[in-house]
């Protein structure tokens, strides 16, 4: 694990640590990130499995 050094806006991390139950700054970051991140995973993996589930026509046919 990094070690990064940023500015953070006290307010948002008072109301992330009080919507996320976390109790240090770093338990509150890698939460939101691990969460934000995992989203995304998601919605790619839904995505991929709705292609993979699809009645494509062949190439052939679906450029005549």
């Amino acid at each position: 694990m990094a070690k990064h050094l940023v500015d953070i806006d006290d307010a948002a991390l008072r109301d992330a640590r009080a919507k996320l139950r976390t109790s240090t700054i770093k338990e509150t970051v890698n939460e939101a990130l691990r969460r934000v991140g995992g989203g995304h995973r998601r919605r790619v993996k839904r995505a991929l499995d709705v292609l993979a589930e699809a009645s494509l026509i062949d190439r052939e046919q679906a450029w005549r």
